[in-house]
Parts: C-alpha cells; structure tokens; sequence
C-alpha cells in the first residue's frame, strides 16, 4: 500500500491556488480538466517532495475545483485520502471481510471508496492498469455517501 494524495475542494481556484503555491510554498506538479464532469483537479507537492511526486504521483495534495458553485458546509471541503493498492479486488475482499462497508465498490476495477470509523472517505486505487471487470464488484451499488 502506498500513500498517494490529500483532496480539499475549493471554491475559488485562483485564489486557493494564490494561497497553497504563491504563499505556502508548494508547487503544482500536475493538473487535469474534465469538461465533462465539470470539475478541475490541481495537484501539488512541498518543495522537499518535489522529485519523488512528480516521478510517483505522491505525496500529493489535490485541489478539487467544481465549475458550478457549491457552498462547502460541515466540512465537504474536505474530500477523501487515497491509497494505491496492488489488487483493489482483494483488498475489498479484505476490508469486507473485516466489517468495512464498501460504499463505492470497485466496478470499473479502478476505484472504491471507504469510511473510517470516523466518517473519513478513503480512495483506494490499482496500482497500474484498472482490473478486468469481475463479480460481486461488477453489478453491486452503492451504498450510503462516500
């Protein structure tokens, strides 16, 4: 397993972006537009992890900025950990098998999403390529928020 980013939404790039880079000090190692679903993903790196984000992908933080405006209350600013794992399958397999409800389970076998005891939404992500899709992760829904 392998610690990969932080993700906060923010509602206004620029100036977050102002904040985190210009005033904080981290660097934006990578950034990704979907017009489709409306959101840009910005991801950046402290200066001391700089090499090993760019050749790794983490340790990360990600600014999460939705097109259309949304008000984060309650702490839905606040978005989820992700970690890379080497079979999500199995390690879904493991964490059900241990009581853990997945709320979005891995259908494309590339994504799921957990909560902690504490209500944390946690990503797990493949390693490498997404996995053939596969039963019971194929045809099972969601459940509650994640």
């Amino acid at each position: 397993m392998r610690y990969l980013h932080t993700m906060v939404r923010v509602k206004d790039l620029d100036t977050s972006l102002r904040f985190y880079s210009t005033v904080f000090g981290l660097t934006e190692i990578r950034r990704y537009e979907n017009e489709k679903g409306r959101f840009t993903l910005v991801f950046l790196a402290a200066r001391d992890d700089l090499e090993t984000a760019r050749e790794k992908l983490s340790p990360c933080l990600e600014l999460t900025y939705n097109w259309d405006t949304e008000d984060y209350t309650g702490g839905r600013n606040f978005g989820h950990l992700a970690y890379e794992v080497d079979d999500i399958y199995d390690f879904c397999r493991h964490l059900m098998d241990n009581g853990i409800t997945i709320n979005r389970p891995p259908r494309d076998g590339h994504m799921a999403f957990v909560r902690s005891p504490d209500g944390i939404s946690i990503e797990i992500l493949q390693k490498g390529e997404s996995l053939p899709p596969a039963e019971p992760w194929a045809s099972m829904e969601n459940t509650g928020s994640w």
